[in-house]
């Protein structure tokens, strides 16, 4: 998928606060630098209504934006250059193929993310898996809303989950699941493509939702309503005005 870069430079002390305004908008991600933040949307769902937004947005603070193209085939070379092994304590590491075996860690993933989302470098993701050391997934069903890589599919298997179910609308994504799960030999998780509805299935136990905030909240409804009662909700992907945050919710 291509993507528009919107890159803003503004003061730090704007830094969240225009993150915060700019999350109206269906940016699916936030970076920070140290000239303010840059946001990525697809570009096929840029509108002239976002732009016109943003101008808006100027009227009240002082920033400056530059909109920038990025092919998709850009994506595959970026990650897998800066693609290091992550260790999440000494209870999970994340690896290439290309990566020596991990000897000091409970859990190792093997992930080869190819244009999918989810190494572990990701704060939202990292916090995910930190989150998942405490919870006890021995013999539950599990659902993973928007599965990138596959990686917290991957994890709640090796945690002892019975059977997890993962969706991604992205094809890459769903195809690098597929292919994740192959590499580190498990059988128990079923890909979905599409949104939300195309898992007809509910009852879950554990749905971990790492993904970005517009579409946590357009779907918190019908998340609560696959979880089964006394289960556990994991939101995660999302900004606050201090910090990216992952929660447990148990209903």
């Amino acid at each position: 998928m291509d993507y528009f870069q919107i890159k803003t430079t503004c003061d730090l002390d704007l830094t969240e606060i225009l993150i915060a305004l700019f999350s109206q908008f269906p940016f699916d991600t936030f970076e920070e630098n140290e000239t303010g933040f840059s946001s990525y949307i697809p570009s096929d769902s840029w509108t002239d209504d976002i732009e016109k937004g943003i101008i808006g947005i100027k009227q009240n603070f002082d920033f400056r934006v530059e909109k920038n193209f990025i092919p998709y085939q850009n994506w595959n070379e970026i990650w897998e250059s800066n693609f290091h092994p992550i260790l999440v304590g000494n209870f999970c590491g994340i690896r290439a193929d290309f990566h020596e075996p991990l000897q000091q860690v409970k859990h190792e993933i093997v992930i080869n993310p190819k244009m999918a989302f989810g190494t572990g470098h990701h704060e939202t993701t990292f916090m995910v898996m930190s989150l998942m050391e405490e919870m006890d997934f021995a013999e539950k069903m599990v659902f993973d809303y928007g599965c990138g890589t596959g990686i917290l599919a991957i994890l709640a298997s090796q945690l002892g989950a019975k059977n997890i179910d993962a969706v991604d609308i992205e094809q890459p994504s769903y195809e690098n699941t597929v292919e994740n799960a192959e590499i580190n030999s498990i059988s128990n998780i079923q890909p979905y493509l599409g949104t939300l509805t195309a898992v007809e299935k509910g009852d879950y136990d554990i749905i971990l939702a790492n993904i970005n905030r517009n579409v946590i909240l357009d779907s918190l409804p019908a998340l609560f309503i696959k979880l089964k009662k006394g289960g556990i909700l994991v939101v995660s992907g999302f900004f606050f005005f201090k910090q990216m945050t992952a929660y447990e919710i148990t209903v």
